[in-house]
């Protein structure tokens, strides 16, 4: 029985997870994936923070499409090595979130802030006519 290997039916989801996101595979993947936080403050606007640390306010466009908060970064970086002929380092990296806005959003009113990598976009709601109250007649 010395010659038997014992058999692991996870090892290679593990070599897989280990080879992506390094030993730890949780904290990696919270710096390489930028978190989007959606909610309401007090029922009158929606707010969406998009954690964006690698770009900059120019790398970053919101737009309002067909009743979607469309919230777009792309970065390129270039850069050559002069003591070498002919070569180019590039990288890129983007960002893509839309999200169905309410009917009662107001979007000619929303407003869009980055502060130290975080993207904050407020969507204030339309004030709604109060309920009329019919009289109910004899």
């Amino acid at each position: 029985m010395d010659g038997l290997i014992k058999f692991d039916p996870f090892s290679q989801i593990q070599a897989l997870q280990r080879q992506f996101f390094g030993d730890d595979w949780f904290t990696p993947a919270k710096s390489l994936i930028p978190t989007t936080d959606v909610y309401t403050e007090e029922d009158k606007q929606l707010v969406v923070e998009a954690h964006l640390p690698n770009f900059a306010e120019s790398d970053v466009e919101v737009n309002v499409d067909k009743g979607d908060l469309v919230i777009q970064a792309e970065r390129h970086e270039k850069e050559t090595d002069k003591k070498k002929k002919y070569v180019v380092r590039e990288s890129s990296s983007s960002f893509y979130r839309r999200i169905r806005l309410p009917e009662v959003a107001d979007e000619d009113k929303i407003e869009a802030h980055m502060n130290n990598g975080v993207l904050k976009v407020v969507v204030p709601y339309k004030e709604l006519p109060a309920p009329k109250k019919i009289a109910i007649k004899k």
